[in-house]
């Protein structure tokens, strides 16, 4: 099996994937079972601060380290169980020492393989203001939606204020079920949890749409990976 390399940024998000990966793993590998897998993380302060300024240049640097460091160790293939750095990867993936696996790529699979069509998209003001998540669902054929302004500065404060740092409240989790439930008279049929944190709060039981949860997508995506399935 290939060894999984994961770049975490927040703690919970890279908590989330790394103990889908180790627990759920025993679906591809066995009871118990799961690939070799190694996390390098440096200060989530740091991400936040150069995520603030928007320098993704400056994001892709740390993220090369990582990528470095865990490539020097035996991975095989990366992962980085957040949304936002994905605005980096342009400037990443041409000087990485190993493949990554996107997972907006991911999600877009598995969008595609369910047969939605108009999808919501939830995550950090940096994820619903850019192309992230439309440009790459565009080409199969897939419609993105964001929320409104007013709605997107809320969801940014519950992720930065609580949900990265661990804390579910009921009011976020109600938010987030309003503006989906919004998003479902839209016309959206899917909702992507496009922050890996957001699945600490909402899930199929919970959410008026169904969702797409891109922390654990991109779990199994590694394990398929690691174990030589074709993606």
């Amino acid at each position: 099996m290939h060894h999984i390399g994961i770049v975490g940024v927040s703690a919970e998000g890279a908590a989330l994937c790394y103990r889908t990966i180790c627990v759920e793993g025993a679906q591809y590998c066995g009871p118990d079972a799961h690939p070799e897998v190694s996390m390098h993380t440096f200060s989530f302060a740091g991400f936040r601060r150069l995520s603030e300024r928007e320098d993704w240049s400056a994001i892709a640097d740390i993220m090369l380290i990582s990528a470095n460091k865990l490539a020097s160790i035996g991975a095989s293939f990366l992962i980085c169980p957040a949304n936002t750095p994905h605005l980096a990867f342009p400037l990443l993936e041409p000087r990485s020492p190993l493949p990554w696996l996107h997972i907006v790529d991911v999600v877009a699979e598995e969008a595609s393989r369910r047969g939605f069509h108009r999808i919501g998209i939830l995550g950090t003001r940096y994820v619903m203001d850019s192309d992230l998540y439309p440009e790459r669902l565009s080409v199969r054929g897939l419609e993105a939606l964001s929320p409104n302004p007013e709605e997107r500065a809320a969801i940014n404060r519950f992720i930065y204020d609580e949900l990265v740092r661990g804390i579910c409240s009921p009011a976020a989790t109600a938010y987030h079920q309003q503006v989906i439930a919004r998003m479902k008279n839209d016309g959206c049929d899917a909702v992507v949890l496009g922050c890996t944190e957001i699945p600490l709060i909402i899930n199929d039981a919970n959410s008026p749409l169904p969702t797409l949860d891109s922390t654990r997508l991109l779990a199994h995506a590694a394990l398929r990976k690691a174990v030589g399935e074709t993606l």
